[in-house]
């Protein structure tokens, strides 16, 4: 059996006039976390790093989101060591999950942009499943559920801490190591209120972006 590596990304904000000139792209990769899960579905393993970002800046918005400063990604390796060093912890047979497709497509939007190309990356990045679609599936339902909201209806009690990696990356393995346990699983075994979903620190990272002037 494959093991699965759940795998979290932050990102920052890019400044228009880099996106115009050098980069076009909104955001950058500034944090890559990851739990591996054995045959029992058990966190076995942990990877995080943080990443320098070439043209993006964590801003206010972005250090009081994610928790992240100028001076943790300073001397932090840029994205292709980074990706190198997660490669290298990856067991062969591995297969990446994340919350959602939007860490598959910041990961192979960045590789382009950056003109990047990681040796033994390409496989794993052919196999990714999107946790996030495997939920609603589960559910048998349309609605795009948020990273909280799942684990609430899945009844886990969750680490606090959103839009950190490594956090993230274990909260979302708890979910999947449910659904992959649990056959049946699609029960609603919590009532999420209006309010709990507003004011909820678990929130996609686009929606957030939306309101931003850059």
């Amino acid at each position: 059996m494959s093991k699965y590596a759940i795998v979290d990304l932050e990102m920052c904000n890019v400044p228009r006039s880099a996106r115009k000139e050098e980069y076009h792209s909104r955001s950058e990769i500034i944090q890559i976390g990851a739990v591996l899960l054995d045959e029992k579905y058990e966190i076995c393993d942990r990877f995080v790093t943080f990443v320098h970002p070439q043209y993006g800046v964590i801003d206010n918005f972005i250090r009081n989101l994610t928790g992240i400063t100028q001076k943790d990604t300073a001397d932090a390796p840029l994205l292709e060591e980074a990706l190198k060093a997660f490669v290298a912890w990856l067991p062969e047979d591995a297969v990446l999950v994340s919350w959602s497709e939007s860490d598959e497509y910041q990961v192979r939007r960045e590789l382009e942009l950056k003109g990047l190309e990681i040796d033994g990356l390409a496989p794993y990045l052919d196999n990714w499943i999107d946790c996030q679609q495997t939920f609603a599936d589960k559910m048998d339902t349309d609605r795009c559920y948020n990273l909280t909201e799942a684990l609430s209806v899945a009844g886990i009690v969750y680490d606090d801490g959103a839009h950190d990696a490594l956090v993230d990356a274990k909260n979302t393995a708890l979910l999947f190591a449910k659904m992959s346990l649990e056959p049946d699983f699609k029960l609603v075994k919590c009532i999420i209120t209006p309010d709990e979903v507003k004011n909820s620190s678990y929130k996609p990272f686009a929606d957030l972006l939306k309101g931003l002037k850059l």
